[in-house]
């Protein structure tokens, strides 16, 4: 199941402040869609969020990591195989070439890598749950 579109939109969080919402979509019509979660804290080795600075939004803008999207990343993952989840990150994470994901920004990679998930379980008509978990048992973390 090839990648035939790709495309990012500027949403609003919890918190009414600007995030990443990337929509796949697949040869077979099939559409996945998922927003990038923006933590309240940062930890030393998380990933950061590429936001634009300046004015708007008091500098929390997401308009560079949504043009990465619809670009770059758009770009990389045209014709993919959707159901190689490894592959579809592995060439995200090769485009941005930067140890930490910060030059498309991880918000920009998370959401569209969710996305690609989503728009594989709606291709085979299944919860995302069943289709992370495959034919074996359905796991939940737990401590």
């Amino acid at each position: 199941m090839r990648i035939t579109g790709v495309r990012g939109r500027r949403v609003w969080d919890s918190r009414g402040r600007p995030t990443v919402e990337t929509e796949i979509t697949l040869e077979d019509g099939s559409i996945g869609r998922a927003i990038a979660p923006a933590g309240a804290s940062v930890g030393s080795f998380e990933a950061p969020e590429l936001r634009d600075g300046g004015e708007a939004f008091g500098g929390q803008d997401v308009q560079q990591a949504i043009a990465n999207v619809n670009g770059e990343l758009a770009a990389c993952l045209t014709g993919l195989d959707a159901t190689d989840q490894r592959v579809v990150d592995q060439a995200m994470i090769d485009r941005d070439g930067t140890p930490n994901k910060s030059r498309l920004g991880a918000n920009a990679l998370v959401a569209t890598s969710l996305a690609n998930l989503w728009a594989c379980a709606n291709a085979e008509r299944v919860p995302l749950w069943r289709y992370l978990a495959g034919d074996g048992p359905a796991r939940l973390p737990r401590n």
